[in-house]
């Protein structure tokens, strides 16, 4: 079974309403999401890499123009070791999920994906919406809790429990060896 990490809104400026609430988290859950990429890019072919990330309104914009802005921001800090690489896919989402209106699902599909890891933010809101999305279309998700980040940590739990029990989703850790095996 292929398997997709997925990056979820990780290159952001963080010039929004709830971004003092998120930035702890982001801060507690990037080395949890540097393993996943870790080990996502050691096992090469295996895995593929994909970053799925809201577009903030910019609808002229592409991910190169994404990134630069948010490399140019005050918390660059929190988006260059997430960066993709020349071997990352990029897909430009305008809703919560990483499918709504996007060519993901068919993406997956051309590549074989069967099972998705999803890492980024938020784990109440985009997160959760995913793996919902997700359940739907028959993939396997899991969800290493060490590296998604939250706005509100009552929510982000009971999002995590909702996961696990509501959609069979698999939450574990990024250290988790069946994470990529």
């Amino acid at each position: 079974m292929r398997t997709a990490l997925i990056v979820i809104d990780m290159i952001n400026s963080y010039d929004h309403a709830d971004a003092e609430q998120l930035l702890p988290s982001v801060r507690d859950a990037l080395p949890g999401m540097l393993r996943a990429l870790e080990r996502a890019r050691a096992a090469g072919s295996d895995v593929e890499v994909i970053y799925v990330n809201d577009n903030f309104g910019r609808w002229r914009s592409h991910h190169d123009e994404l990134l630069r802005t948010a490399l140019d921001g005050p918390y660059a800090g929190l988006v260059e070791p997430v960066r993709p690489d020349d071997a990352s896919l990029f897909v430009v989402k305008a809703r919560h999920s990483i499918f709504y209106e996007t060519p993901l699902e068919y993406l997956l599909g051309q590549h074989g994906i069967q099972r998705i890891v999803l890492v980024g933010q938020v784990t109440e809101q985009c997160v959760l919406y995913s793996a919902l999305d997700a359940h739907i279309r028959h993939l396997d998700v899991t969800v290493p809790r060490d590296a998604v980040a939250h706005i509100h940590p009552d929510l982000a739990d009971a999002a995590l429990r909702m996961m696990e029990r509501n959609m069979g989703a698999d939450v574990t850790d990024s250290t988790a060896e069946k994470l990529f095996g």
